[in-house]
């Protein structure tokens, strides 16, 4: 187990610093968005790649965040149920979701998100729209997200199994 909760704290340091930097990209798509409003206006120009810039970089953000908003248990929830329950039910519950939904889901997405991103890789493939971006390197940002968000249902549910091995106690701190 020791093992386990030492892979559990290296994958939670890379989705907090992966989670903390992609918050970065937030001010990159206003400052985007700002210039591209601002060359509109002054210059009455304005280029697709613009709109496609803020687009990939708020699905950066989406796709990269999720795993720390797992890590950092702000999912959304119903607490009206789950407040009433103790610690120990909630583990059990947060257990099964990990291992019977989430644990699948976000496998067979990150799964089937890779060959999508390699066939828009090796083919060039490029928006429809006219001065559009490349696409590769949004299909890429999907699958990252997922594998990322798969590494940190593993984490969850080591700490969650440390936690129920643990009796009368939260468990090992992860």
């Amino acid at each position: 187990m020791s093992f386990a909760l030492a892979l559990s704290r290296a994958i939670d340091r890379l989705t907090a610093w992966i989670g903390k930097a992609s918050a970065w990209l937030i001010l990159a798509a206003v400052l985007v968005s700002a210039l591209n409003a601002i060359v509109r206006k002054a210059f009455d120009y304005s280029s697709n790649a613009f709109l496609e810039t803020q687009w990939y970089l708020f699905g950066a953000v989406f796709m990269l965040a999720a795993a720390y908003t797992l890590q950092r248990n702000e999912h959304v929830r119903i607490d009206v149920l789950s407040a009433r329950w103790s610690r120990r039910t909630r583990d059990w519950i947060d257990l099964a979701g990990h291992i019977l939904f989430l644990a699948p889901f976000v496998g067979v997405m990150a799964w089937l998100s890779f060959p999508v991103f390699l066939s828009s890789l090796r083919s060039g493939e490029v928006s429809a729209n006219t001065g559009g971006l490349v696409l590769w390197p949004a299909k890429f940002l999907i699958f990252a997200g997922f594998a990322l968000l798969c590494l940190q249902t593993v984490s969850e549910i080591v700490k969650k199994i440390a936690a129920l091995a643990t009796p009368g106690g939260d468990g090992p701190a992860p």
